[in-house]
């Protein structure tokens, strides 16, 4: 295994920490990408259409195609809360590598890239794909899919936050629109109109009671309720004849759309009034102007740990001198494409907890980020062994 260049992952780090790149706003980090991996030495490198870019190292004979993914974008700085640590300076302070990102995953993205860059090419047969994409912070995996659709892997790695454990499964995440229909009155008279508002309680207070359904390995789904709102607004003397509420349904391997809105088909109301729910669609402009659309239907997954491919990044994590643990992801990620939708073999493994990622003062250990890029490297020669 040849030696990464630990100064070149941290500063790269830092450089992309010092770049905000809220979803939609990436082109800044997506340039200095390019320049970078073309000074790296990767064969290939291009942007897609949506702004992802993508870097390609070939290894000396044919073989598989290992992609590794790691999202460029962020969320944002909350206002009015304070910050200990400058969020776009990369300062580091007894070890840890503080900024928006340095997580979520500009300390994995660095990895990443100077990883594949060293990994000993002459020793691989196959391809290894960098995948830096765009607005995953929106849109679980629907960037990705336009850089598997052309590079068409074998395998994938997703580089978001796992502590270092070796992750083969994880949660989906779906947003849902539980909308009820009244019938309007004048508010002095509210016993002659059906109040959307009760209606909607009473659902509220049915979907508390629900069953979610459970996976023995991944976890158990989870419906939270995350807004809601009436109409007409601001109700002037009126009863509201509409009221919406939209919920993060957090989900489980092998729910499907038709199985989760059945399980809300039926929840009680009020006397006249009607209920429905839908799958929420996500509309969000790129920087490069494309718009991307889809339902906002991101599905769970789970690999069997003694799956080949498993097995054989265990084998390189052994390599790089790291401990080997199994888990799983409670948050979503691309992996609702890769292995959710696509079914390409898929795991995850980088630095960090989860409980690290959009937090004020957010950071990395630097130890744990050097240990990821010896881990990434492990994979590939592990995964592509000649």
């Amino acid at each position: 295994m040849r030696d990464i260049n630990s100064q070149a992952v941290i500063e790269l780090t830092q450089e992309l920490v010092r770049l905000p790149s809220e979803a939609g706003r990436e082109k800044k980090v997506a340039d200095l990408l390019v320049k970078e991996m073309r000074g790296l030495g990767y064969e290939e490198v291009t942007v897609d259409e949506n702004g992802t870019v993508v870097g390609v190292v070939k290894g000396a004979g044919p073989g598989p195609t290992l992609l590794f993914d790691a999202h460029i974008d962020t969320v944002g700085i909350a206002p009015g809360v304070p910050w200990q640590h400058d969020p776009f300076a990369g300062e580091i302070v007894e070890g840890k590598l503080y900024g928006r990102g340095a997580t979520d995953m500009k300390g994995p993205l660095a990895a990443m890239i100077v990883a594949i860059a060293a990994a000993a090419k002459g020793q691989l047969a196959g391809r290894v794909v960098a995948s830096a994409s765009v607005m995953e912070e929106v849109l679980e995996g629907v960037a990705l899919k336009a850089v598997m659709d052309q590079q068409q892997p074998d395998y994938v790695v997703i580089c978001e936050p796992s502590n270092l454990r070796l992750i083969h499964g994880g949660r989906g995440r779906a947003e849902i629109h539980l909308e009820t229909i009244g019938r309007p009155v004048h508010s002095s008279s509210p016993h002659e109109g059906v109040n959307a508002i009760h209606a909607m309680i009473r659902a509220i207070s049915a979907i508390d009671e629900l069953t979610l359904p459970t996976h023995e390995v991944v976890g158990q789904g989870i419906m939270a309720l995350t807004d809601i709102i009436s109409e007409p607004y601001p109700g002037h003397s009126m009863i509201p004849s509409r009221c919406r509420a939209t919920y993060d349904r957090r989900l489980m391997p092998g729910e499907t759309q038709e199985s989760v809105l059945l399980s809300l088909a039926n929840l009680p109301t009020v006397e006249g009034a009607t209920l429905s729910s839908t799958i929420a669609k996500g509309e969000y402009p790129t920087y490069t102007g494309r718009r991307l659309v889809t339902e906002k239907w991101f599905p769970a997954w789970f690999l069997d740990p003694s799956h080949e491919f498993i097995r054989k990044a265990a084998t390189g994590l052994e390599s790089a001198g790291l401990p080997v643990t199994y888990g799983t992801y409670n948050f979503c990620t691309n992996a609702a494409y890769s292995a959710g939708q696509a079914g390409v073999p898929t795991m995850g493994f980088g630095p960090s907890p989860e409980s690290l990622a959009h937090i004020v003062d957010e950071y990395v250990e630097v130890e744990q980020l050097l240990e990821t890029a010896r881990g990434y490297q492990g994979i590939i020669e592990a995964v592509l062994e000649a």
